[in-house]
């Protein structure tokens, strides 16, 4: 029989109610037939009893940065206890099942605590017990070192634990479960007429994780894209279909544009050499701001100026730099940076012009574009970005 991966999120498993739903979803799937592998999140989010952010506030933050290898332990329990409540709830519909520490399921990592990174998953003991009919439930978010101290894969990690597992273990699929019913169209908190997006590639669910959309971690990502498994985002409290991710060549949507997101609180820069004209430093601009860890997207860079934004939790740093190589510049605050994101896109005459002219008859001002294959961007005023997002929705008959 086939192997599906399910991975359950905090908010699935955060009730009794919600874990009924959970285990009915894993029964429907061995009643299709599957062999069906879970893991888990820790269950609910900060301030309920056995959230990742809970366990963190039992600890002073001085302990925690000094010591990584005992903090991993502490919150690595969340995952555990998720996965031991979850079979409570499945031996209740006759399903046997065991679970499983992510080291008990042969997941192996270095020792880079709090962020560690995969060595090897040894899945002998996993194919022990799905060859004797049972069904794994993994702690997600967690591995073990070769010589046998827990580790957490960083913020987001049970996403990656679940395409970790489904690729060692040659999954036919690996369906992500959220409190959503998958990828929409744009916010549905900013266009009430966003629709779900049915079918995307890889590459786009980049372009949404990086532009600010927060549906899956990007690493889980990569490595289903490697190994060419097709990825399903869907709502443990519902029956919707999902999204479904996976390669451009299988991806059939005609659709030009798939979605928008956005990035708030950037901040653009313009550096002028007029301004700058016997500052040598000006030269080397985007060096300097590298080597003092100052990250800038957007970057125009033209004869007589350069042009680029920052993050504003970056702006106190990036004054800091700019004044100590006495370089002047401009900035204008409070922007969002818009995405318009579809690999279709490539190779379409007009598609820019369609977003400027969508833009302008809203008389919204675009201080700034770019683009790339599969996405364009537009930078905006931030009181402008619910008209714009709007605006190329509907421009684009997205809903």
């Amino acid at each position: 029989m086939e192997i599906l991966v399910q991975k359950f999120g905090g908010t699935s498993v955060s009730s009794a109610e919600r874990r009924k739903l959970v285990a009915n979803k894993i029964l429907m799937a061995k009643q299709k037939g599957y062999n069906p592998v879970i893991v888990v999140s820790a269950m609910g989010r900060k301030g309920e009893p056995y959230a990742t952010d809970t366990l963190l506030s039992l600890l002073e933050d001085k302990f925690k940065e000094q010591n990584l290898l005992s903090t991993d332990l502490l919150i690595s329990c969340g995952e555990v206890i998720s996965a031991v409540i979850m079979c409570n709830e499945l031996t209740k519909l006759g399903i046997n099942c065991i679970p499983l520490t992510g080291g008990q399921a042969g997941v192996i990592t270095d020792d880079k605590f709090s962020s560690a990174n995969l060595i090897k998953v040894n899945t002998d003991r996993l194919h022990s017990i799905i060859s004797q009919g049972k069904v794994p439930v993994i702690a997600g978010f967690q591995g073990i070192t070769e010589d046998g101290y827990v580790t957490t894969l960083g913020r987001g990690g049970s996403d990656v634990s679940a395409s970790i597992i489904g690729v060692a273990l040659n999954a036919t699929s690996i369906e992500i479960y959220t409190d959503v019913d998958g990828i929409m169209t744009a916010d549905p908190r900013i266009v009430p007429k966003a629709s779900l997006i049915k079918e995307m590639s890889y590459s786009e669910v980049f372009q949404f994780a990086d532009q600010g959309a927060k549906v899956i971690h990007p690493r889980a990502v990569e490595l289903a894209m490697k190994a060419n498994i097709p990825l399903v985002i869907k709502n443990t409290m519902s029956n919707s279909i999902g999204t479904v991710i996976n390669n451009e060549e299988e991806y059939t949507s005609s659709n030009i544009i798939t979605g928008i997101t956005h990035l708030a609180d950037r901040i653009q820069i313009t550096v002028s050499l007029n301004d700058n004209s016997q500052n040598s430093n000006y030269y080397s601009l985007l060096n300097i701001l590298a080597n003092n860890e100052i990250s800038i997207d957007l970057i125009n860079v033209f004869p007589s100026q350069k042009i680029f934004t920052i993050d504003k939790g970056d702006l106190q740093s990036f004054n800091l730099v700019m004044n100590s190589f006495e370089i002047k510049y401009i900035c204008i605050k409070d922007c969002s940076k818009i995405a318009i994101i579809g690999s279709r896109m490539r190779g379409i005459p007009g598609v820019m012009a369609k977003i400027l002219n969508s833009l302008s008859k809203e008389n919204i001002e675009i201080l700034q574009t770019a683009d790339s294959h599969n996405t364009i961007w537009c930078l905006v005023r931030s009181e402008n970005t619910e008209k714009a997002i709007n605006a190329l929705h509907k421009e684009f008959n997205l809903g």
